[in-house]
């Protein structure tokens, strides 16, 4: 199970991720984008997944991963409960984020 700072590892580790302040707590960009929020209380990663994707993981990990309410959420916002979830599960998650994110000449790079 993972901790905050493993979970900020794993996102850093991603092609050119930088952190930055999103309202007070730290997020994940990549060409400016971002592609994950990070909070510690709750144990809670938000990532943005595509829609499928977000369906696919939600429903294969109910206990763990849920729809952000609203708009967001429509367009794949996911909360991920990382502190219960294993680190390759994080590490696929985190990527698929950072893919949809990041600019075509970057995605071949992870």
């Amino acid at each position: 199970m993972a901790c905050f700072d493993q979970v900020k590892a794993i996102a850093l580790a991603l092609p050119e991720a930088v952190e930055q302040d999103h309202h007070g707590v730290p997020s994940f960009r990549v060409a400016g984008k971002i592609f994950g929020t990070l909070r510690r209380e709750p144990t809670r990663l938000m990532v943005k997944l595509d829609p499928e994707d977000q369906h696919n993981f939600c429903e294969g990990y109910p206990d763990l991963m849920a729809p952000v309410s609203g708009y967001w959420g429509r367009r794949g916002a996911t909360y991920v409960d990382y502190g219960s979830a294993r680190d390759a599960l994080l590490e696929s998650i985190l990527e698929l984020a950072w893919r949809r994110a990041a600019p075509r000449r970057l995605r071949g790079a992870a």
